[in-house]
């Protein structure tokens, strides 16, 4: 990012968009993967990224701290620390080959923001505390919002010894371990952050969709966040038979089933998005087993992901009821006797933001002379 592609501000806000511009650039230089970056959850990529956010926030005047289980916070005191902090943030790891700007812009923005209040000796009544939250991304770990939930002690107790990293099969203890954290709080349902003590929290973040710049529009305020129903590992087991051999009516194909069964969902997705309704569903892995697939085999055995999300919570288990159905008569007719099952269901609750919590900022919006733009947020 140089400064050239930066917009047009006030020249008192450059040196705040300078360091976020800085920030960015090596944040990419520490965890380039290409076609993108790596930061996976309690690994050394996620590592680098909390190192150089905390190494700005110090120069910027901040006070750091990390606590046991990794989440950075850099707070700009206010008058007051009585009163609960205005908070801001997000996560830092992410998806392979993802995004440098996704999880990481929350937290960029906020302390770019703390800097230019420090700088020019602003001071609030409240503390601002950015917070660098670790292990947001699921691909790594089979939990949603790990760190988040870890920080306010809403983690099953169990969580460190039975989640397993996709990509080494250790422990999450074992990571933390490795990374210098205690797992202790999760195990004991500790929380690390008070909610009493948070006055407001915002999550700036990139849309990660084409709404905006279809529209030509900078930023917009999140009007709604999706629920989801998340099934990283959904099976469909049928039998392996040569494919020259058997006539359709005698065939298992766990394949064909488990393809129907998405291609059943597309279809009632298009019905309700015709009728208004908000939903969305993806299928993100598809596969055999590649140890015993073969192009001359029908498949016995296909693996695929299952994400559906929607503000409409009884939508959303709608939905997930009718994937239900559909997978209890997997293959149907003559493909029957297939079994299908959903392993390691994630669920997450559909929530609207509350009408002080858009105003404020379309208020700000307006003053600006920037239109405010209602989005839909993901979960």
């Amino acid at each position: 990012m140089t400064a050239s592609s930066l917009p047009a501000l006030a020249p008192e806000l450059r040196p705040a968009l300078d360091t976020a511009a800085s920030l960015f650039d090596r944040l990419r230089a520490a965890s380039r993967d290409e076609p993108g970056v790596t930061r996976a959850s309690y690994g050394p990529a996620e590592r680098a990224a909390h190192a150089l956010l905390a190494e700005a926030a110090r120069a910027a005047g901040l006070r750091v701290a990390v606590d046991a289980i990794g989440t950075l916070r850099m707070t700009l005191p206010g008058r007051d620390p009585a009163l609960p902090a205005v908070v801001i943030g997000s996560h830092l790891d992410s998806v392979p080959h993802g995004g440098n700007f996704d999880g990481a812009a929350g937290v960029v923005m906020g302390l770019a923001a703390a800097a230019h209040r420090a700088r020019r000796g602003l001071k609030s009544a409240r503390d601002l505390l950015i917070l660098g939250i670790r292990a947001e991304e699921m691909c790594w770990f089979p939990a949603h919002y790990l760190g988040s939930r870890a920080l306010f002690g809403l983690l099953p107790p169990e969580a460190p010894d039975t989640l397993r990293r996709g990509d080494t099969g250790s422990t999450l203890a074992e990571h933390m371990a490795a990374e210098g954290f205690d797992p202790a709080p999760i195990r004991a349902g500790r929380a690390l952050l008070d909610p009493r003590r948070v006055a407001c929290f915002i999550e700036p973040h990139i849309e990660q969709g084409p709404a905006l710049v279809a529209q030509g529009l900078p930023a917009a305020i999140v009007t709604g966040i999706r629920g989801s129903r998340r099934y990283p590992a959904v099976t469909v087991t049928g039998e392996h038979a040569h494919a020259g051999a058997v006539p359709r009516a005698q065939r298992r194909d766990a394949a064909l089933a488990g393809v129907a069964l998405i291609a059943a969902l597309d279809r009632r997705w298009a019905e309700l998005e015709a009728s208004g309704a908000d939903l969305v569903c993806t299928a993100g892995i598809l596969s055999t087993d590649p140890s015993v697939h073969a192009t001359t085999k029908i498949p016995g055995h296909f693996r695929f992901s299952l994400d559906i999300r929607s503000e409409d919570a009884a939508l959303l288990g709608a939905v997930d009821a009718l994937a239900a159905q559909r997978g209890g008569g997997a293959g149907g007719g003559a493909r029957r006797a297939l079994r299908l099952r959903r392993r390691h269901p994630c669920r997450a609750r559909a929530d609207g933001c509350r009408p002080a919590g858009g105003a404020a900022p379309r208020g700000r919006a307006r003053r600006h002379s920037a239109r405010p733009h209602g989005l839909r947020r993901r979960a």
